[in-house]
């Protein structure tokens, strides 16, 4: 069997080497409405939308950002937060500042080993975004994430 999506083929019960190897990893973002945060993600943080579950109307959808797909999830038994940690190049990290600031979305610059950019979507899940140039003491003027 094989699956197209977003731009990528899948392969499922295949005997190559280099499909049994290669892990294609979708975190599961926990959201309260799955409409109010695909269009954070779309319309805030320009990612774009590959699927939604019932023609539109059910509660997964994933939304995509070049090679970075996340799996959005309604489900009212779930209020966990999930932390992505996303590394950008010093061009990518610079242009997703640009786009921020152009989109007025709120970031803090944080600590979490290294110097961040994080955004927070509107149920609490974290976007970490890494400078290129990384320090190993945070700068004393940023947030340190916990």
């Amino acid at each position: 069997m094989v699956r197209h999506i977003q731009g990528m083929t899948h392969a499922a019960n295949t005997t190559s080497a280099d499909a049994r190897h290669r892990w294609y990893t979708r975190p599961v973002l926990f959201v309260e409405d799955v409409n109010r945060a695909a269009r954070f993600y779309v319309d805030r943080l320009g990612f774009e939308k590959g699927w939604h579950e019932g023609d539109g109307t059910g509660t997964v959808c994933q939304v995509n950002h070049g090679e970075c797909a996340l799996i959005l999830c309604e489900d009212a038994t779930r209020r966990d937060r999930g932390r992505l940690y996303i590394e950008l190049s010093a061009e990518g990290h610079a242009a997703l500042r640009r786009s921020l600031g152009e989109r007025g979305v709120t970031y803090t610059e944080t600590w979490w080993g290294t110097d961040t950019l994080q955004v927070d979507d509107p149920d609490g899940n974290e976007l970490v975004f890494p400078w290129a140039e990384r320090r190993t003491t945070p700068s004393p003027d940023l947030h340190v994430a916990t």
